[in-house]
């Protein structure tokens, strides 16, 4: 019970902002995506409040 209720909480949950950087650097098809998506991230893509 405790188990299913673990992963049922980890489904809801929301990801960080620097979960959400990870998956975008790991979607990068070549070496220059990489190194944009990198100049994306330092410049504040993910780290905007609304």
């Amino acid at each position: 019970m405790l188990k299913q209720f673990k992963s049922f909480a980890r489904a809801l949950r929301i990801p960080s902002s620097e979960d959400r950087e990870n998956a975008y650097l790991n979607g990068a098809i070549d070496r220059i995506d990489l190194e944009y998506r990198q100049r994306q991230i330092d410049r504040g893509l993910f780290r905007k409040s609304y």
